[in-house]
Parts: structure tokens; C-alpha cells; sequence
């Protein structure tokens, strides 16, 4: 029979794809000896632990593609840009729905078709396998198997149960299913799940998965019990905001204080287990590395390397998609995407804004810096000079060593690389792109990208060395980390208890990463400015990695950052004093609406009379 759908068709095709091409391609060396799984029954191929691995390969692989394409989400956040979607980030684009070329902080919830697509794709393919594993373990295991495929379903209910946090954090209710289809008539007329009963499967899942997950996996990638109790606390911690935030867009939910508590409580119960229970630690134990003088970058701090494949399998990597590298079909794309085209001729599709650059706090005092002000060289000769220039390099100086590892600026250097060799040291220097330049007595040619229009490009993410071509990376997406749940923790409890020492103890080691002191007395204080402190390091310890979008929405932070509707919006500078975007400049309030939840997309609603709109696009 034909799996599945009309309306997830795009998503289950993929799905099959992979599932055909991973069994086929998968790590088991045996699979070359077995028949072709396109040519037997299933009961035939599900019939060996290699098998159930194999399929599990498939599903990881399959949902990594909805997840490690996140920092393009980061552009509906106010410190980072996207251009556009690279061709291979198709499940990120707004599709018909927002066919905008610059990916905006404004009315971004009609889009992402594909998305919802690709998701309920991956939830076809985890019911695919655990129903084809449950089958073995009923009829055909033996007594020494049974523990592995126990583990197999474990992992496979824990991606299930990421893809639907994924669905319900854009889209709210969503249509529920925990079994394989086999035919469109079994959920063509499926009406959507209220978001507290999907909540609860997936609290299901992840409980179930943390009973029969290993405490760490002996294989790098693969899912273990702390992880899915981070998810599980990252879960609750969500919960929590709706109900404390509200959730007005979602005229289905009904928010309630005693669930917000409850929530933040178990969420601060499973982060804690996390932090203490499995001796993990931050990359170099949290050590902040050396950190090179400025306008030099031989030598950066240990933040940059936490981005490296270096770090791949690190104690920090809770959750983390692998990527194949060269030659595998299944590599990063995150050079391409971030640099610039010094850097193996890489598009410079996502960079960061001029908004970023002042939440660098001082090395010396650990507060913020004062404000950088716009120049524009051409126009002032004094520029490169001035105090607090934005063009002036000397602006830059004792700032937290996460700025020089995650962004650059003028007459920073970064290895330039083609063809898979480095090409030498090039400065970037805005608006002056593949230029001779003399600098201490020697000439380079300046970093080639006009994707920006911000004054600034990505260092992070962006490899140093050479050896790859741009779209042959192989390093580790991170979907939750150490430090993201050090701040979870700190964010949970603080809701409960206001700042107290463990919470504070936590915050300051994500802190001591960029070589900056402990959080002052005042930082402290109350609980307003603990969370003023933690979303600060969310801010900068996360840069790119997909979390601001979800941050502002769940806190309900839109109108903080913006203003309120009808009012003057606000205006995004580059570091010459341009000003380039203007958001939410006498914006109505369904177009802030339109930012807290996402569209049920048409197409699939044209499918399947019973799927309701969500309330703003009505």
C-alpha cells in the first residue's frame, strides 16, 4: 500500500526517500549482503537489530533537515538578517504564503508551508519505524535483542516528540497521530489536537524515552537519558510561558497561572537531573581560550571552536544532528550560508545586524560598553578614530570574547580559503569587497561579500581551515546545549524563586566563557533584573542558533523590542549610519499577531475540510 497522504505529501515522499536511501547507505556493513528493501515485504527487512538500526539511521536523518537549518529563524529576531533561503533550505522558506526575498522580524507567520510539511513528514517516519520495531519485539525478537530495540523505540518516540514541539511551538493545535498511515482516508479528515493534549503525548514520549535511553550513548549523535530530560524540561519551561505569557493568538487555549507554576517547576526539577546527575560539562570546561589582539585572529577563544567539527560528541552537545561531510550528501551548509565569498566562495545568506554588537559587555567591568555610534569614512575622515566609532577598531577592545568568536567587524581577518587551500589572511572592511589594502606595511585583499548591509559578517559557525569546499561540513547541529540549559534552569527557577545562588552560580559560568566577570550585586537583585541578565546571555550565547524567534514569542517580547501597534516601529542602522530595514513603523495589530503564531498553511486546508485557521489569519 502507499503510505501516505495527500496532504503531507511532500514530507512523506521525502521521508521515503530517505528511509530507502539511509537503509541502503546506513552504517550497518551487512546491509549490502540483504535484498533490496524495495523488492521484499517489510516483514522481511524488519527482521535483524541492524535492520531497526538502520531504519533509526533514516529517521535521524530525516529529521535533522527540520531543525539544522535554525539560524535562519534567527532572522525573525532583531540580531540577525537573512537575504533569503539557499536552495537546500527549502523547509525554512515562506513558500507561497510569503514569497519575500529579505526574511523579516514582521508578519513572518504566513509562510513556512514546508515546514509543516517536513515535520509531519519526520512524524510518519518515527511511527513508521516504532511501529516496524514493536512488531520484532512482539514476534520475531529474541531475549538478547530486545534491550536494543527497547532502545531503538526510545529514541525513535523522543524524535517524534521533538518534531511535535517543533509543530506546536509555530502552529499551536496540530493534528495529532501516533500510528503509521498507510492510506489518506485515515487522517485526511483528521481535525487539529488541542495543544495541551499534544503537550501531554509528547510528555509521554519523552517520559518513556528517558526510562529505556542509556545514560550516555556509546555512539556520538544518538540520544541518551539527559537529553531527553532536557527536552522534557525545555517542554515545560514552554508550557510554562504560554500559560504565564499568555497565548492570545491561540483563542483555543485558556492560559492558567497554577499551570505556569506547576510547569516551571518540573522544568527546573528535569534541568536540574541534567546539570548534576550525568557529570557533563561546558566545551574546555567553560575555560574562555585565548583570545588574539584585534585586527589578528590566529589565535581565538574556545567559543569559536565549539563550532568546530573539533567539538563534535562534546559533554556540551545534548542534542545534536550529525552531518556527513564531504562526499555523503549529508553535510553542513553552514559556510555557505554565513561567509562571505573569501571563504570557499560561500553566498553570505544570514549575518548578523549592528543591533548585536552593543550587547558585548566590557571585559573589564562586565556591564555594557557605551553605545557605538554610526561614521561613514567616506564622508567623515575621522571616523576610524573617534571614540565609540562603529568603524573604529579600538571600539571593539575588552569586549566579551564571544563578539570576536561570533561576528566581524572592520579590519578584522579571517583565512581566506578556495579550492580547498588557504588563500591568506583577509580583513573585512564593509562595503569594500575583493580590495588591495596595505596594512603595517602589508598588502591583502579585502573579504569579498556584498550579502551584508549591516557592517558586520559571521565568524562563527565559518571554518578556519582548509580542506572542505563550502557545502562539505560535518559538524554537529546543536538543537540544546549545556549552556541552554544552564540558562533554562537559571530562567525556571528565577520565575519560581526569584535569583538565587545555584541560578546565579549557572549564569555566571555561561558568562566566564566570554572572560567576563561575575554578574554585579545589582544584576541580582530582584527577579526583573536576574531575567534582564539571563536573557542577556541568551542573547549573545546563542547568537544563530534558532532560539531568539521562540524567546520573543513565548515571552511575548514583540512589542517590548518594536513598540506598540500604530507607533513608530524601529529603525535597523549599519555601521555607517544607512539606515537599511524599518520595522513595524505604524504596524496594526494583527501584524504583531501574525509574529506569534504561524499560518495552518491553505494548501493543506484545501485538503482536509476539518483544519481551522489559526485566529490572525482568518
Amino acid at each position: 500500500m502507499k503510505p501516505i497522504l495527500k496532504k503531507i505529501s511532500l514530507g512523506t515522499w521525502l521521508s521515503l526517500a530517505f528511509l530507502m536511501l539511509l537503509t541502503l547507505s546506513g552504517c550497518n556493513g551487512n546491509l549490502l549482503d540483504q535484498k533490496s528493501t524495495t523488492q521484499l515485504p517489510e516483514s522481511e527487512f524488519w527482521s535483524s537489530v541492524s535492520d531497526a538500526e538502520s531504519g533509526l539511521n533514516g529517521l535521524y536523518s530525516d529529521v535533522r533537515y527540520v531543525f539544522n537549518r535554525d539560524y535562519y529563524l534567527d532572522s525573525h529576531g532583531e540580531f540577525v538578517k537573512s537575504r533569503g533561503n539557499s536552495f537546500l533550505a527549502k523547509n525554512y522558506q515562506g513558500g507561497a504564503y510569503a514569497g519575500l526575498w529579505d526574511r523579516q522580524p514582521v508578519s513572518y507567520g504566513g509562510g513556512y508551508a514546508n515546514m509543516y510539511q517536513f515535520c509531519y513528514g519526520s512524524v510518519n517516519r518515527a511511527n513508521y519505524v516504532i511501529d516496524n520495531v514493536q512488531k520484532m519485539l512482539a514476534e520475531t525478537a529474541g531475549e538478547s535483542d530486545k534491550k536494543q530495540l527497547e532502545r531503538i523505540i526510545a529514541e525513535s518516540k523522543m524524535l517524534r516528540a521533538l518534531v511535535y514541539f517543533r509543530l506546536i511551538s509555530m502552529w499551536g493545535d496540530v493534528q495529532y497521530f501516533n500510528f503509521r498511515v498507510y492510506k489518506n482516508e485515515e487522517v485526511q479528515r483528521l481535525p487539529r489536537t488541542p495543544i495541551a493534549a499534544v503537550k501531554d503525548s509528547i510528555i509521554a514520549d519523552l517520559t518513556e524515552a528517558f526510562g529505556a535511553l542509556p545514560d550516555k550513548s556509546a555512539t556520538v549523535g544518538r540520544a541518551s537519558k539527559y537529553a531527553a530530560l532536557a527536552l522534557r524540561g525545555k517542554v515545560y519551561l514552554y508550557w510554562a510561558c504560554w500559560n504565564h505569557y499568555g497565548w492570545d493568538e491561540l483563542d483555543t487555549f485558556t492560559p492558567s497561572e497554577d499551570e505556569a507554576t506547576d510547569a516551571y517547576r518540573k522544568a527546573a526539577d528535569d534541568f536540574l537531573h541534567v546539570i548534576d546527575d550525568y557529570g557533563l560539562t561546558l566545551f574546555r570546561n567553560g575555560d574562555p581560550g585565548e583570545c588574539d589582539t584585534l585586527g589578528k585572529a590566529e589565535k581565538l577563544p574556545s567559543y569559536f571552536e565549539l563550532f568546530l567539527p573539533t567539538a563534535n560528541g562534546d559533554d556540551e552537545f545534548i542534542l545534536a544532528f550529525n552531518h556527513g561531510g564531504a562526499g555523503t550528501n549529508q553535510s553542513d551548509e553552514l559556510m555557505r550560508d554565513l561567509a562571505g565569498r573569501t571563504v570557499e566562495y560561500s553566498q553570505c545568506w544570514v549575518y548578523p545586524t549592528f543591533n548585536i554588537a552593543d550587547r558585548y559587555q566590557s571585559t573589564l567591568d562586565g556591564d555594557f560598553c557605551p553605545p557605538l555610534e554610526p561614521a561613514n569614512p567616506a564622508n567623515d575622515p575621522a571616523a576610524r578614530t573617534k571614540p565609540n566609532s562603529a568603524v573604529n577598531p579600538q571600539s571593539y577592545a575588552n569586549r566579551d570574547y564571544r563578539m570576536k568568536a561570533s561576528i566581524m567587524w572592520d579590519y578584522e581577518m579571517c583565512m581566506g580559503l578556495y579550492a580547498k587551500r588557504e588563500t591568506g589572511w583577509s580583513p573585512f572592511i564593509y562595503k569594500n569587497w575583493g580590495q588591495p589594502i596595505e596594512i603595517g606595511g602589508q598588502t591583502y585583499t579585502t573579504y569579498n561579500t556584498d550579502g551584508t548591509n549591516s557592517g558586520y559578517v559571521f565568524r562563527k559557525f565559518v571554518r578556519s581551515y582548509a580542506g572542505q569546499e563550502r557545502s562539505e561540513g560535518d559538524f554537529s547541529w546543536p538543537v540544546i546545549r549545556l549552556a541552554d540549559v544552564y540558562l533554562m534552569y537559571a530562567e525556571a527557577d528565577n520565575a519560581l524563586n526569584g535569583p538565587q545562588p545555584k541560578a546565579i552560580e549557572l549564569v555566571n559560568r555561561v558568562r566566564h566563557r566570554g572572560n567576563l566577570p561575575a554578574l554585579a550585586d545589582e544584576k541580582t537583585a530582584t527577579k526583573e533584573v536576574f531575567f534582564e541578565a539571563i536573557e542577556q546571555e541568551r542573547i549573545v550565547e546563542l547568537l544563530g542558533e534558532g532560539q531568539r524567534m521562540f524567546d520573543i514569542r513565548r515571552w511575548r517580547a514583540i512589542e517590548r523590542i518594536y513598540g506598540q501597534p500604530f507607533g513608530d516601529g524601529k529603525k535597523v542602522f549599519d555601521t555607517h549610519g544607512s539606515v537599511v530595514n524599518q520595522y513595524y513603523v505604524n504596524f496594526n495589530e494583527y501584524a504583531y499577531q501574525r509574529c506569534y503564531i504561524f499560518q495552518i498553511p491553505e494548501s493543506e486546508r484545501d485538503k482536509n475540510p476539518n483544519l481551522s485557521q489559526n485566529k490572525p489569519f482568518r
